[in-house]
């Protein structure tokens, strides 16, 4: 299947020019090219033709959840007939596996996965191996270990009406397949068995499969609704029913029982070489930790078939060498492009003066913190093995790309020998934005009264802050109406809504609360770097920067540029930046942006263009979320043991680890509760940590 864009607009300014150079890059095979396109410049509807165009499978890596969730959405509109496939971290929360040896201190990895950004994951590794159309939008962790594409596709289930095949073989595919069979309630990623059908809800899927067994076949194949689980109603007498079905595997690592054999040998001997070496030098303690916890790692893989941190063994398993790169999603775009006929892919970095320095510390990370697990025993050197890729190594793996940003650096410039598209116009007629600069002493007072101006006419504020604390301190005063009534001196008609958004909030919270912006239940919303790079909010009209002359990362010349692009999708948009002196950063960014304005300028005169602003229709939300009773949500840890309140906690069944790790996690709902002025909360879930401790 070809990928057919649907869009009411054709390419306008200098879209049409844009295209057709990336085109022709692609297919005279060169290996890297900028595009430097401004905000509002349409740079995702360019990238959306070039891919129409071009017709390969597509990588797009994106340096933050936000904006990789932002780009999901729009090319999933683009492309409604096609597999846009969104795929990122899927932790909530996430404390990797560490040691700190100057205080002897242990340090468990703990995890909180999302559900359904763990579907979505599997949903994209599934469609690359099933369709020649996918596009993936990824964040960085696309270029962590993930298992081999093809261990993956070999362990997928492939089910046929009428086919002769009994239950118990069934039953036993999907434990292979990592699912967990349940009598209670179904989950995803679970089965049951009731009587003549077996009901599986696939990882990847919002629908259960009930599968209805004959005597010796399968009878009949039906999709049911995941919440009631009734039949999903088609069309007369086939309701709800499919001659085939294809069930993925739960997880991305997996092991078949003559590979796990295989593996095991390898791991003992692994075991035995590294416990003789760490007796030789005399580090006694750390052997015996070592024997311990991988003989027991061995002994639940050998029995369950998965062992929590199988993925430190991963090597074993794929048949890899020692230092050999990992398997990543990278393989599984190639083992698309050469399953379907493609040959090769495409590679996009959204944001590249960000992104790519991004993936090329992310080994150098990792490698610090595993070289002492291994140095003190607690994971054989195989471990180093499960990791990211080496900026070295991603870089062989993209053998075309396609580097995006307003703002691009040297790096990707010199990548791309040279050569630069460039995408300044919007066919919108929508200029950069005004710039003033404006003293620092009294700039909340002075950005309240800002505030107050844009939400009389409906517009939207983002202010940039350079702390979180300061992002959180700024969005409680302004939301304190009689503080500012104060400020201001007059009385609001309605109070100021406002919400902060940085790294601390969950990512499928961040995009609720740009949503809400963009609706108007939120009037500003306050940050720091997560307002730069990408988002697309055509109703702010303001954007202000505090502490604009505080020489930095935040305040560099790259970063002023693209904050300040933020509110060059409105026809009055305005950048405020708030300093006592001009810095070179904010000279050359004001310079930049003044010359961007002109070209734009040029143009609407030439083409007698008047700016008009964007209307941009509200997507459906990312992921349906069920909302949930915030006070049960958080005491949900306790239903891992069983228990449904505090007054149900059995200390003495608990063992010591199991009281560890629940006194941790308590001990952050605990933190969070008094954060949010829950204090009666914090305390009871304090005096539960005391009972436990």
């Amino acid at each position: 299947m070809d990928f057919k864009l649907k869009s009411p607009f054709e390419p306008g300014g200098d879209q049409p020019e844009a295209i057709k150079k990336l085109v022709e890059g692609i297919r005279q095979n060169e290996s890297g090219q900028v595009l430097l396109g401004v905000t509002g410049s349409g740079k995702t509807f360019s990238l959306a033709k070039v891919i129409e165009e071009v017709k390969l499978p597509t990588l797009i890596i994106s340096h933050n959840k936000t904006l990789a969730a932002q780009l999901y959405q729009e090319f999933r509109d683009f492309f409604p007939e096609n597999a846009v496939s969104y795929f990122v971290s899927y932790y909530d929360y996430y404390q990797p596996e560490a040691y700190i040896p100057q205080s002897d201190t242990y340090i468990e990895k703990e995890t909180s996965v999302n559900d359904e950004i763990d579907k979505l994951r599997l949903a994209a590794t599934t469609n690359l191996l099933t369709r020649p159309d996918v596009i993936v939008v990824a964040s960085v962790s696309c270029i962590y270990n993930l298992g081999s594409p093809k261990d993956y596709a070999l362990n997928m289930l492939e089910l046929i009406s009428g086919e002769l095949i009994g239950r118990e073989e069934v039953m036993k595919r999907l434990v292979d397949m990592q699912y967990e069979r349940t009598r209670g309630q179904l989950l995803r990623g679970n089965f049951r068995v009731r009587g003549e059908y077996v009901e599986v809800w696939p990882a990847d899927k919002d629908e259960v499969l009930r599968i209805v067994f004959g005597e010796k076949e399968i009878k009949d194949l039906i999709w049911v609704d995941s919440v009631d689980l009734t039949p999903l109603l088609l069309t007369g007498e086939s309701e709800g029913r499919e001659k085939r079905a294809v069930i993925s595997p739960a997880k991305h690592f997996l092991a078949d029982v003559y590979s796990q054999d295989k593996a095991v040998e390898e791991i003992k001997k692994d075991l035995a070489k590294r416990s003789k070496e760490l007796k030789n030098q005399g580090k006694i303690l750390e052997a015996h930790r070592l024997e311990q916890k991988v003989n027991y790692d061995l002994e639940m893989l050998m029995t369950m078939g998965y062992v929590n941190g199988i993925e430190n063994y991963s090597r074993y398993f794929d048949g890899r060498q020692p230092g050999e790169a990992p398997f990543t999603l990278i393989e599984y775009m190639q083992h698309n492009a050469e399953i379907f006929g493609k040959k090769k892919f495409l590679t996009v970095i959204d944001e590249s003066h960000i992104t790519l320095p991004q993936i090329k510390g992310m080994y150098r990370g990792d490698e610090a913190r595993k070289e002492t697990l291994i140095e003190y025993g607690f994971r054989l050197p195989s471990a180093r093995d499960n990791r990211p890729l080496k900026y070295e190594e991603f870089a062989r793996k993209i053998k075309q790309a396609i580097y995006v940003s307003a703002t691009p650096a040297e790096w990707e410039i010199n990548l791309a020998g040279g050569k630069v598209v460039e995408q300044l116009i919007r066919p919108t007629g929508l200029l950069e934005p005004v710039i003033e600069v404006r003293p620092i002493e009294g700039q909340v007072s002075d950005l309240i009264r800002e505030i107050v101006k844009r939400k009389e006419k409906c517009e939207r504020v983002l202010a940039t802050t350079l702390t979180k604390k300061m992002a959180e301190e700024l969005a409680d005063y302004i939301k304190d109406s009689e503080r500012v009534e104060e400020k201001i001196g007059y009385k609001l008609k309605s109070p100021i809504k406002v919400h902060y958004l940085h790294a601390d909030v969950e990512t499928l919270d961040r995009i609720d609360v740009l949503d809400d912006l963009r609706s108007g239940e939120v009037d500003v919303v306050v940050g720091i770097n997560l307002l730069r790079e990408g988002l697309d909010l055509p109703e702010v009209s303001l954007v202000a920067i505090l502490d604009a002359d505080k020489e930095g990362f935040l305040r560099s010349e790259t970063s002023l540029i693209q904050t300040m692009g933020r509110a060059a999708r409105h026809v009055e948009g305005k950048a405020i930046l708030y300093a006592d002196k001009i810095t070179d950063s904010m000279r050359r960014a004001m310079d930049e942006v003044t010359r961007r304005r002109k070209i734009q300028e040029r143009y609407n005169l030439k083409h007698e263009i008047v700016p008009k602003g964007i209307i941009k229709p509200m997507r459906d939300k990312l992921l349906k979320r069920i909302k949930v009773d915030n006070k049960k949500k958080k005491m949900d840890v306790l239903d891992d043991y069983g228990w449904s309140s505090p007054d149900d906690v059995d200390v003495e069944a608990m063992t010591p680890s199991d009281k560890l790790k629940l006194s941790k996690k308590l001990r952050r709902l605990m933190n969070e509760a008094a954060k949010n002025w829950e204090f009666e909360r914090a305390a009871s879930l304090r005096d539960l940590i005391e009972k436990i401790e």
